[in-house]
């Protein structure tokens, strides 16, 4: 996987607890040993870790089959510890969107949506067209959303396609009250990317997703 450096996303953890909280934030739920070994240490370290952050609630384990033998303990992050990760300015601007719905009515709120894809459009553009091919423009795309504070990520499926991760919303109060910035995001990204390039959302963090994914692959056309 080819990703930002943590060091360029808005949050950059700085202790044992914080770096636990970040890799599962980023990989998903994993046992103490596999937390272990992706952070350098024992699986008796990460486990204690684990349990003084399961006491302030912020992690919570599950077993989880692993054929013979006795389950595996699986770790991951609990709704509490979301709110240790940026999210930009939630309560305003939630406030900030009812109030233009409310008072100035759909169309204003469409106008905002509108201008802000225009911007973030025009900015995209001028990153990643320079990119000699589709890699290097996604590569360049998540540069991007990791120094908006997606962490974004992205690597290369078996089947060839290429798949965005974004780990982190940092708008993800503006997205769930008003889902028109998810759509317009969609759609930047595939103005982005070129007309020869099938972008997906898979993953959807606004709809219950641990994360947000997009698959992207170049269009075949067919010969005539």
């Amino acid at each position: 996987m080819s990703s930002s450096s943590l060091e360029n996303t808005a949050w950059s953890p700085r202790n044992p607890a914080e770096r636990i909280l970040m890799t599962l934030k980023m990989q998903g739920s994993l046992s103490a040993t596999a937390l272990g070994d992706r952070l350098g240490t024992t699986s008796e370290a990460a486990r204690q870790q684990l349990a003084r952050l399961a006491e302030e609630g912020l992690v919570e384990a599950r077993s989880a089959s692993a054929g013979v033998g006795r389950p595996t303990q699986l770790w991951g992050l609990t709704p509490a510890a979301q709110s240790r990760f940026p999210d930009t300015h939630a309560a305003l601007t939630v406030q900030l969107l009812d109030i233009v719905r409310t008072r100035l009515g759909d169309e204003a709120l469409d106008a905002i949506i509108s201008v802000r894809e225009a911007d973030t459009r025009s900015a995209y553009v001028a990153a990643v067209e320079p990119a000699p091919d589709l890699k290097a423009r996604v590569a360049a795309l998540a540069d991007l959303r990791s120094q908006e504070g997606y962490m974004a990520a992205w690597t290369e499926q078996p089947d060839g396609s290429l798949l965005l991760i974004e780990n982190h919303c940092p708008i993800c109060a503006a997205a769930t009250a008003c889902q028109g910035f998810c759509r317009a995001e969609l759609e930047v990204f595939r103005s982005v990317l070129g007309p020869d390039v099938e972008v997906e959302r898979q993953e959807h963090i606004v709809s219950g997703g641990r994360r947000c994914t997009y698959s992207i692959k170049a269009i075949t056309h067919a010969s005539t």
